[in-house]
């Protein structure tokens, strides 16, 4: 790779923010900050009275994972519950309170939709709304991520991402950490090596993406003739 693409390539994984876990830790599926932060968003737009500002989204208790049934992505946070840390601008009509609370509402239940599992919800006042402001206005959802072909061919990686491809909920592959499929054979302390697939996908909105990232997990461990182990890495949700 030249230096022009390892630099394109930082930025693009910067872009991703951090690679959360989706589910439990026997799920074994992912999803990057940048895909769940801009659910949240989506969902704030439809809170009257609030102005979503910076999202975070982090562990709850860095000593409360667990270890992944599976090998993680690269960098990927490990199992456990997190918290989302958000500022907000509010209108003055109501008292600051109910305003948090509504949007406190609003995205817990959007992170119970993606499947994020979510100990805590920190929200900050940083502004307030005058009377004529535009409430409903947010930071801009991130730009789609890279976009993957299907691996052409009769190879493995071929018949992994068609099988993807056609699971319901899934709209696209994609190539944010490497090729949207990814084989590798990973040694084992007490058994003979296993094969490990790593698929990237964005998932439909109106799907819930641990719902759809299992199914792709089943669906691809079973084309492939030795099943092997599969991770499932959610960049986006449109």
């Amino acid at each position: 790779m030249t230096g022009d693409g390892w630099t394109e390539a930082v930025r693009r994984q910067l872009g991703l923010g951090r690679v959360l876990p989706l589910g439990g830790a026997r799920d074994g599926t992912w999803v990057t900050e940048s895909a769940s932060g801009g659910a949240l968003r989506h969902t704030a737009q439809r809170v009257a009275g609030v102005r979503l500002g910076s999202v975070r989204i982090a562990p709850a208790d860095p000593h409360g994972s667990y270890v992944a049934a599976v090998p993680p992505p690269p960098s990927a946070l490990p199992p456990g519950p997190l918290r989302i840390t958000a500022e907000f601008a509010a209108a003055t009509g109501e008292p600051l309170p109910a305003a948090a609370d509504r949007l406190r509402a609003a995205l817990s239940e959007a992170a119970d939709r993606l499947g994020l599992v979510v100990a805590e919800v920190d929200l900050r006042v940083t502004a307030l709304l005058d009377e004529g402001d535009d409430p409903g206005g947010v930071r801009p959802e991130e730009p789609r991520t890279g976009e993957a072909r299907a691996p052409e061919g009769d190879g493995d990686e071929a018949r992994a991402g068609r099988a993807a491809l056609a699971v319901p909920g899934v709209t696209r592959l994609t190539g944010a950490l490497g090729p949207a499929v990814h084989i590798e054979e990973r040694p084992a302390t007490d058994a003979l090596p296993r094969r490990h697939a790593r698929v990237e996908l964005a998932t439909a909105r109106e799907h819930r993406a641990l719902d759809v990232a299992l199914a792709v997990r089943a669906t691809v461990a079973d084309v492939l003739p030795d099943q092997p182990s599969v991770a499932v890495l959610v960049t986006a949700v449109e």
